[in-house]
């Protein structure tokens, strides 16, 4: 399967709820109405595509409608320029050190899939060529230690790990020494899952940070936060907390073929001004994909 069909594949929800709404809508009413308008908002305010974008396509919209007439506009055309046009700054490249080890920290609430993503993206830079390393940070739960195990023994990754309960800047300033040794050119930090309104456990992601800096200037290189699809705009919180923590580079979205509001990645990358680096369209290993823009708008929209 190709990259866009994986992307198509993984918004089919998404996807399927947006197209039929909108054709609803649009068939309903040969003409258009304050009425029509309102109902084509709330379609897109539904899929979590944000204020800002709704308001931007509806414009856009309407605006055809006045120049053209009825006949020959394209609401999903519309929607997809709109949409494309707005992520078109968006830079998914994978930050690199300038020379030496890059190390790029993976961070978030629990269960949004951060060590599942650890193994996919020391999977996708070993594909390309590149020597990674796993960290094995989150030492409160011995099952994150061993799935990572399993991902890294499945994925040919070398593994750092300490003991359950270890201290985990202990165990990332360890593995920056190993994958320094190792001639590694990305060591992944899967770090434990913490609830970004606690106070006392943000404090110890900076801490881990810290420590991280203090070994190699400048780690990590990348920080990362993933958030879970599934919870639409609920996300947006957790990123603005933890990005006031420590200060991320980018964004991760996993889960997005369990959802039908796969809009909320252009919602909260509008707001948050943070690139969206990569989103989960599946369960498997090649199943992450560096966000694309234009892909993403035409998988929304496209109808054929």
């Amino acid at each position: 399967m190709g990259l866009f069909q994986k992307i198509k594949a993984g918004l089919q929800k998404t996807h399927a709820q947006l197209t039929h709404q909108i054709k609803r809508i649009v068939t309903g009413s040969p003409r258009l109405t304050g009425s029509t308008l309102e109902e084509l908002e709330s379609a897109l305010l539904g899929a979590d595509l944000g204020c800002a974008t709704t308001t931007r396509i509806v414009a856009a919209v309407k605006k055809a409608y006045e120049t053209q007439g009825n006949s020959g506009v394209d609401v999903f055309a519309i929607a997809q320029g709109e949409v494309a046009t707005g992520l078109a700054s968006n830079d998914a490249t994978l930050r690199r050190a300038p020379g030496g080890l890059t190390v790029v920290s993976i961070i978030g609430v629990n269960g949004t899939g951060k060590t599942t993503t650890c193994a996919k993206l020391a999977h996708l830079v070993q594909s390309q060529g590149d020597r990674a390393v796993l960290a094995a940070c989150d030492t409160f739960r011995a099952a994150a230690i061993e799935q990572l195990k399993v991902w890294g023994e499945r994925l040919g990754v070398e593994v750092v790990a300490g003991a359950y309960s270890a201290d985990p800047a202990a165990v990332a300033h360890d593995a920056i020494s190993a994958a320094q040794a190792r001639g590694a050119h990305y060591l992944f930090v899967d770090t434990a899952g913490r609830l970004h309104t606690k106070n006392n456990l943000m404090k110890e992601l900076q801490k881990v940070h810290r420590v991280m800096d203090k070994k190699l200037p400048g780690a990590p290189h990348e920080v990362l936060l993933v958030l879970d699809a599934t919870t639409g705009m609920n996300a947006l919180n957790q990123a603005r907390e933890f990005h006031k923590a420590v200060s991320l580079t980018g964004l991760i979205v996993t889960k997005l073929d369990g959802t039908s509001k796969g809009g909320m990645v252009v919602a909260i990358q509008k707001e948050l001004e943070l690139p969206i680096k990569f989103i989960g369209v599946g369960e498997q290993p090649d199943d992450l994909q560096p966000f694309d823009a234009r892909q993403f708008a035409e998988a929304l929209f496209r109808q054929a």
